[in-house]
């Protein structure tokens, strides 16, 4: 397959890892749309991708915090696109106290699952007409801590106390159940779906997102041990591109290998109820 001339979109395209992941990716010779809620942030990032690759990329307008938002996304990037080759559902976040977004969900829940769930599905007739398309959506090895599996009767974290990693790494899960679950629909439209980790990454995102002077601090004291965002975007890049993963799909990738996520992240049953409440709730 290749990457060159392929059309790829990346979600939070305009910091960390999806710029580096963007950087690259255009570098190579894809076609790159980044998609962002922060329009300086994005212009910003086209203009360091210029810089360094020589090429153009397109911005469009996204906040993973709003079905709206999402829905006009999908719409503005299908009027301008005939297909979508790769699809990088790499944007995330991490809040210290619950949050409750415009559609009345947990902003993590949101933003890190349902949001990517929605647009996925929005792109979904473009990424069909690729005839050779790859979903990615950058997962975390924090989904390991939550060893027992989703409380499906707490999704939204409403009913018990409100802890940001552990909020953050069930999202990591459900990318991973997401993934699974998208790759056994989708076998048969000539689409693979991977998730990817990026390792322990030094970016804005660990640094300054809202998880208090604890996290904070914590975050500092581990920044000598972090990968650069290059570095962490290696395995998207991989996944996205490399010619002998085509036909590779729900599969769980670290460092350009495949690894194996734990019981919890591998169990279909939970993935497929995960997929029927995620379709109620975006509806």
């Amino acid at each position: 397959m290749g990457i060159e001339g392929r059309v790829v979109l990346v979600t939070g395209g305009n910091s960390g890892v999806g710029q580096a992941a963007a950087t690259a990716l255009a570098a190579m010779g894809a076609d790159v749309t980044i998609a962002a809620r922060n329009q300086a942030k994005a212009e910003a990032a086209r203009d360091d991708i210029r810089a360094a690759t020589g090429k153009d990329v397109a911005i469009v307008a996204l906040d993973l915090a709003s079905f709206d938002s999402v829905r006009a996304c999908a719409k503005e990037y299908s009027a301008a696109h005939a297909r979508l080759d790769v699809l990088v559902n790499n944007a995330g976040i991490v809040v210290r106290k619950r949050q409750q977004t415009v559609d009345g969900h947990e902003l993590q829940f949101q933003v890190n699952h349902l949001g990517h769930f929605l647009l996925t599905n929005e792109l979904m007739p473009l990424l069909e007409a690729s005839g050779n398309a790859r979903v990615l959506a950058t997962a975390s090895d924090a989904h390991r801590t939550t060893r027992k599996g989703l409380r499906f009767d707490d999704l939204e974290w409403s009913q018990r106390r409100y802890r940001a990693f552990g909020v953050y790494s069930a999202t990591k899960m459900m990318n991973i159940m997401h993934i699974r679950e998208l790759a056994r629909r989708v076998d048969d439209k000539g689409i693979t779906a991977n998730a990817v980790h990026p390792g322990w990454v030094y970016t804005g995102f660990a640094r300054d997102g809202d998880t208090g002077r604890l996290g904070q601090y914590a975050t500092s004291l581990g920044r000598p041990f972090a990968r650069t965002p290059e570095e962490g975007a290696r395995t998207t890049v991989h996944v996205a591109s490399a010619p002998e993963l085509e036909g590779v799909t729900g599969q769980y990738f670290y460092s350009e290998r495949l690894h194996e996520p734990n019981a919890a992240a591998r169990d279909d049953a939970a993935a497929a109820r995960l997929w029927e409440i995620s379709e109620q709730l975006t509806t």
